[in-house]
């Protein structure tokens, strides 16, 4: 999980570079268990636009989530939440 000092980084970033509100990218990279890849998913609403591309040994996958967001502290509390699934990686 992040420390609280990142998060305000984070968001005092995000609103430097964006308009809220603002279609966002999140990206990630996970070993693809049934389990992981719903919990992952699960965080989304059904509307976003996600991608998904193996690694060329299918032993990795890498998931691109497009939403529209409406503010920094949305995109912060996401990443939270993602933080908690074990195996996650966040780029």
């Amino acid at each position: 999980m992040m420390n609280e000092e990142a998060k305000e980084r984070l968001r005092m970033r995000l609103n430097e570079v964006h308009q809220w509100p603002s279609v966002f990218m999140y990206k990630f990279v996970l070993e693809p268990t049934p389990e992981r890849l719903d919990a992952l998913l699960a965080l989304f609403p059904a509307e976003s636009e996600v991608l998904r591309k193996y690694s060329s040994a299918g032993k990795y996958l890498s998931i691109t989530v497009r939403e529209v967001m409406l503010n920094a502290n949305d995109i912060v509390a996401r990443y939270d939440k993602v933080s908690s699934i074990q195996g996650v990686i966040v780029l």
